[in-house]
């Protein structure tokens, strides 16, 4: 039988991600690029890069599904669906279970919940500001003028659980300064940052049962899972590559799309 791929793309407000998989649902080439000004330029390249990781020809890909807020950038999409359910079916192939998604993403946090068959039985998301999301860290590195990338292993050496009076970046932030000024550790002022989100995830929804957490936050700091199992007492899960879990789902629903004759589907009314 010949293999069939298929690919799905998540543009994401602070990147796009981009997964091609194979007939049996693997994955054979991943690719991430910064969202940026040029929004149509970053998913052509980003396309392009996962092309090349899977090392195939452009044709061979039969299917392209977009998600995320721009998916209608993607003009050479085949289909789109809502990151809510690329999120919720990425997810559900790898915990084919009950289980609360949480997606932390640069801009927003989700909080969707799937029955045993994988359908959406709950969603909440937070819109209204940055709080909790990739964003505020990075608001909070800025301050404290340390490359993101290092947040996660300065707050494993911190020896202080105080948390910030706030996860609302704007005035996280006066607070961090303050904290500054009164000479606390940078990695203990870490550590609270990441209480911080894991506090904003708890407080817009219950979490328990399997938690599985995706996006680019809890790929690069794994802290955040192990502070949440530990103030929610849930099995708190991570996925492999959690930050392309979208894409993943995107490029598995572009599989099923295809097998059901190509029919374009667009997920709109999904919320």
């Amino acid at each position: 039988m010949t293999n069939v791929f298929c690919a799905g793309i998540d543009v994401g407000t602070s990147y796009v991600k981009a997964v091609v998989v194979d007939s049996e649902g693997a994955i054979v080439g991943l690719a991430v690029e910064r969202t940026g000004a040029n929004l149509h330029g970053s998913i052509v390249r980003c396309f392009q890069e996962v092309i090349a990781a899977a090392d195939i020809p452009r044709e061979a890909v039969r299917y392209v599904m977009s998600s995320g807020f721009g998916r209608r950038n993607v003009d050479f999409a085949d289909g789109s669906r809502t990151e809510i359910t690329s999120h919720a079916r990425g997810a559900y192939h790898h915990f084919p279970r009950e289980i609360t998604v949480v997606d932390i993403g640069g801009q927003d946090t989700k909080v969707i919940r799937l029955d045993a068959d994988g359908r959406r039985v709950g969603f909440r998301m937070n819109r209204k500001c940055a709080a909790g999301t990739g964003a505020f860290l990075e608001e909070i590195a800025l301050k404290l003028d340390i490359p993101v990338h290092d947040m996660n292993a300065m707050a494993e050496r911190s020896t202080s659980e105080r948390t910030l009076n706030s996860y609302c970046t704007v005035f996280a932030s006066s607070e961090i300064l303050t904290r500054i000024r009164d000479g606390e550790r940078v990695e203990d002022m870490v550590r609270s940052a990441f209480e911080a989100v894991a506090r904003r995830v708890i407080e817009m929804d219950t979490l328990e049962g399997t938690v599985v957490l995706t996006g680019g936050v809890v790929a690069h700091n794994p802290m955040v899972r192990d502070i949440l199992a530990a103030r929610t007492g849930a099995d708190v899960v991570v996925p492999p590559d959690p930050q392309y879990v979208g894409a993943h789902g995107a490029a598995l629903l572009a599989m099923e799309a295809f097998h059901r004759g190509g029919v374009p589907d667009d997920g709109d009314a999904d919320g």
